[in-house]
């Protein structure tokens, strides 16, 4: 059985992959760059040189294939590079899932994500809800976009498509938000931005092991979320500091407190870069709630998540190594926390400012 992949060298493709050879699948992942090549080759797969932007680079190795896996987004907050999310995540999906219709392979697993429905405002949604946003970032747009204008369609029109939509992931190797908003707890964050932020928690592994069970069990045309536990931000660190036996930040600073000053943010991520997670678009999403129900995927596919203590704990374990080795190395950057430090100083005194002067005025 040979598989094809696309995002072979990201957090969730490298354990897909794993999982993949486990099962005993000759597994070809598509690498657009030696350090890409790298990586999907350590965990056992077979590296050709190729981008999803790029049909003819993916033509050959993908031919023959009993599945493809396109995992490969896009996927960051307040990038400079933003206009790449629509070229990558629409552009390469709908290049990827085209080609592999053409090719006549039997099967496609599209990652999705529970992002596609934006900002919840507190619902936990099911695969039934098609809602058209608004959007908080580029990468839940272009998503939304990838999902129900190129992969839906291509469905109707007889693609043997299955869509996995995950919630927030994390675990060692994570390089996302939530691997940010862990190091800057494990740091000593002083304060809680937006303590009522809600994210649907799930690890990498049962993540992976998801795409896998959808390959296994799903029926093509259905589509089936695959989060964890919906927690707000300040839960969430409160559960930490009891894991890690570190002090919760007590300052909790309200959401309706920081968005508005987002566009500020921006005009100053144009002048200096700033950490994602001091983004415009992160604080313009502060309060939101990224949450959906996984109930169909574990009634029809078996699939589990592990308790989140359990994850947790492993993840907080690699942070405190990572951390260590860095420290060791010299390698933590100073400027980059003293940016953080600014840039949160800076949003604090612009929020004691409005309190003090913005009120009066009104």
């Amino acid at each position: 059985m040979k598989a094809f992949v696309t995002g072979g060298s990201g957090f969730i493709g490298q354990h897909v992959i794993r999982k993949l050879i486990g099962r005993g699948y000759e597994v070809v992942a598509l690498a657009r760059s030696e350090a890409s090549a790298a990586l999907v080759e350590a965990v056992g797969a077979t590296a050709v040189p190729g981008d999803i932007t790029n049909t003819a680079s993916m033509r050959e190795a993908m031919q023959g294939s009993d599945i493809v896996f396109h995992i490969a987004a896009w996927y960051k907050l307040g990038a400079p590079d933003w206009m790449q999310a629509e070229t990558i995540n629409v552009g390469g999906t709908r290049k990827v899932l085209r080609l592999a219709h053409e090719l006549g392979v039997p099967k496609i697993i599209y990652t999705s994500t529970i992002a596609v429905f934006g900002d919840t405002h507190g619902e936990l949604l099911d695969e039934t809800d098609h809602r058209e946003g608004p959007f908080l970032t580029e990468y839940d747009r272009t998503k939304w976009l990838a999902h129900f204008k190129v992969a839906v369609p291509l469905i109707e029109k007889g693609a043997p498509i299955i869509i996995v939509m995950p919630g927030a992931v994390y675990g060692p190797g994570d390089t996302s938000t939530v691997d940010a908003m862990m190091r800057l707890f494990y740091r000593g964050l002083p304060a809680i931005p937006g303590f009522d932020t809600t994210l649907a928690y799930a690890h990498v592994e049962d993540i992976a092991e998801g795409h896998l069970l959808a390959a296994e069990k799903g029926k093509i045309g259905e589509s089936y979320i695959l989060a964890g536990p919906a927690i707000p931000l300040g839960e969430m660190v409160d559960f930490w500091a009891h894991l890690t036996g570190r002090r919760a930040p007590s300052l909790r600073l309200r959401s309706d407190w920081l968005r508005p000053f987002a566009p500020l943010v921006g005009v100053i991520e144009s002048i200096i870069p700033l950490p994602s997670t001091f983004s415009r678009e992160a604080v313009a999403s502060l309060g939101a709630t990224y949450i959906a129900r996984s109930d169909k995927a574990r009634a029809e596919l078996g699939w589990q998540t592990r308790p989140l203590q359990t994850g947790m704990l492993e993840t907080f374990e690699w942070i405190a190594e990572t951390e260590a080795k860095k420290a060791e190395t010299a390698a933590v950057s100073t400027r980059e926390r003293k940016i953080a430090g600014l840039a949160f100083t800076a949003a604090f005194g612009l929020f004691l400012a409005w309190l003090l002067f913005g009120r009066k005025q009104q």
